[in-house]
C-alpha cells in the first residue's frame, strides 16, 4: 500500500478519495521527537497489517530524518512494548 507524507501524518486514501489508513505524529517540544499518537486503518483493510505498514513506514522516515517516536497511541505503545528490539533503537522512552 501507497501512503502519502503529511506534515504529521502518514495517509491512505481509496480511489474515492475516502481516507482509509493513517498515523499522525505531531511534533513535541523536542524537535528531535514526534509523538505518535493515533492509528486508524478502515474497516474493510483491518485484519491486513495495514497499521504495521504505516508503523513501519513511519519508523522508517523518522528514523532517516534522525528522529525519535513517543509513543501515545495505544496500538504504537503496544508494538513499542511488545517487540522492543525491532524499535528500542528509535523508541523516545528507551
Amino acid at each position: 500500500m501507497e501512503f502519502e507524507r503529511k506534515p504529521d501524518a502518514l495517509v491512505a486514501h481509496d480511489a474515492d478519495g475516502k481516507l482509509i489508513a493513517e498515523i499522525t505524529f505531531p511534533p513535541t517540544d523536542d524537535p528531535m521527537v514526534v509523538n505518535a499518537n493515533h492509528t486508524f486503518v478502515d474497516v474493510s483493510l483491518r485484519g491486513q497489517g495495514v497499521a504495521g505498514q504505516l508503523l513501519d513506514e513511519m519508523v522508517a522516515q523518522m528514523s532517516a530524518e534522525g528522529k525519535k517516536i513517543k509513543a501515545t497511541c495505544p496500538y504504537v505503545v503496544d508494538k513499542f512494548n511488545n517487540e522492543p528490539e525491532k524499535y528500542d533503537f528509535i523508541n523516545a522512552d528507551r
